[in-house]
C-alpha cells in the first residue's frame, strides 16, 4: 500500500470517528436513558465487532443478529438469576452457565453463529444495566441496538470507503 493511500485511509477513518461522535451528540437526547452522557463507546465497540466479524456485508448482518441474541440471552441470565436468588452466591454463576451452554450451540446455526458478537453485546448490555441507574430491559436494549447498529454500519462504511480510496489512489 502506498503511503498516500494509507494516509488517506487513516484520515477517512478518523473522519468517520468524528462523525460517530457528532451523531451521538445529536441523538443522545432522544435516547430513553443516558441522555446526559451518551453511548459513543457502544458504537465504537460495535465498529470493532464489524472488523473482527469478517468485514463483509453478510458478516455485518451476522454481527447485528449476534447483538440481538446477546441482549436477549442477557435478559435471560438476569431472569434466571432472579429465579435462583434463593441459592445466594451461585445464582448468577448458575444462570450464566445455563445460558452460555445454550448459546454455544448457536455456533451450529447459520446466520446466528457469530458467538463473539453475542458476548460483546451481552457484556455491553450488562454494563448498561449495572451502571445506568434508570435502565430497564427495554431501554437498555433500545440504546444498545441503536448505537450497536450505528457502529456496525460504520464498519461497513469504513471498509467500503477505504477500498474505494485505495483503488483510486493506487492506479
Amino acid at each position: 500500500m502506498k503511503a498516500i493511500s494509507f494516509a488517506a485511509g487513516a484520515a477517512y477513518t478518523a473522519l468517520l470517528a468524528f462523525v460517530i461522535v457528532c451523531i451521538d451528540q445529536l441523538i443522545k437526547q432522544y435516547m430513553p436513558i443516558g441522555a446526559e452522557k451518551g453511548f459513543t463507546y457502544i458504537a465504537f465497540v460495535a465498529w470493532a465487532v464489524y472488523f473482527f466479524s469478517g468485514c463483509t456485508g453478510k458478516d455485518g448482518i451476522r454481527a447485528a443478529i449476534g447483538f440481538v441474541v446477546g441482549i436477549t440471552f442477557s435478559v435471560g441470565i438476569m431472569l434466571i438469576a432472579g429465579a435462583l436468588a434463593s441459592t445466594g452466591f451461585v445464582a448468577v454463576p448458575l444462570a450464566v452457565f445455563i445460558v452460555v451452554f445454550i448459546v454455544l450451540y448457536l455456533e451450529k446455526v447459520p446466520w446466528v453463529d457469530l458467538i463473539p458478537a453475542m458476548f460483546v453485546a451481552s457484556g455491553t448490555y450488562f454494563g448498561i444495566m449495572t451502571y445506568v441507574p434508570e435502565a430497564t430491559f427495554g431501554t437498555a436494549a433500545c440504546v444498545e441496538l441503536t448505537y450497536g447498529f450505528i457502529g456496525l454500519l460504520f464498519g461497513w462504511i469504513t471498509i467500503t470507503g477505504k477500498g474505494i480510496i485505495t483503488k483510486a489512489l493506487e492506479k
